[in-house]
């Protein structure tokens, strides 16, 4: 297991044109509450059910026909990694600190489309379909999500638990038990809602996690 997390903490570091900083695997760290800085690589788990925020290129068959969005039970599955990016021309540089109420988007390692949701319905419960869009210099509002830490957290660590709302819909990132039965068979939804639960908390899990390079 170490070994699989240093062979990616050195694929990665060379594939994203990295600072000259050592990542930080989180295996190595995963109880030390490491800082989320941008330009690291994070699984993203679903609190209550424990599912990573997973996506792969197959589009929903309704709705915004757009790269679909899962929850996924597998932890290896390498489709369930998201680079942390700011917004587009923001100041701020890899490795610097996510204060609390900053405006982020997710990258998706693989297919490399943004986290993105609109006004479409999800496929199972009718809520804000969560799907992936866009690319490498292809992004928009719709990409942009908020970032809201449960309790006293003034930057983004990983022990912390979080939301993620949507800025132009006002829905937080959110999942259930509810399951597809077909293509994405045993995936779970994931959509936006408008209202706070309990089902809408995150927390980071595995993944590369860049050193701080910026003030905090």
């Amino acid at each position: 297991m170490a070994f699989s997390f240093f062979a990616l903490a050195v694929f990665l570091y060379i594939g994203l044109d990295l600072p000259e900083a050592s990542p930080i695997p989180a295996s190595a760290a995963a109880t030390e509450g490491v800082e989320i800085t941008y330009g690291s690589v994070i699984k993203l788990m679903h609190e209550k059910t424990k599912f990573r925020l997973h996506s792969h290129d197959v589009p929903y068959g309704s709705g915004s026909g757009q790269q679909s969005v899962t929850g996924f039970s597998n932890v290896d599955d390498s489709n369930s990694y998201w680079i942390v990016r700011p917004e587009p021309d923001s100041s701020v540089k890899q490795g610097d600190t996510i204060p609390d109420g900053t405006i982020i988007r997710l990258q998706h390692m693989r297919t490399r489309k943004w986290l993105h949701s609109h006004l479409h319905a999800s496929p199972i419960t009718g809520n804000l379909e969560v799907s992936c869009f866009g690319g490498d210099g292809v992004s928009d509002t719709g990409d942009f999500w908020r970032l809201e830490i449960e309790g006293s957290g003034k930057t983004w660590r990983q022990d912390q638990r979080i939301r993620l709302r949507h800025v132009d819909t006002a829905g937080y990132l959110h999942s259930h038990d509810r399951k597809y039965t077909r293509i994405a068979g045993g995936q779970q939804e994931v959509c936006g809602v408008r209202d706070k639960r309990p089902d809408n908390v995150w927390l980071a899990a595995e993944g590369v996690y860049l050193p701080v390079t910026g003030s905090k």
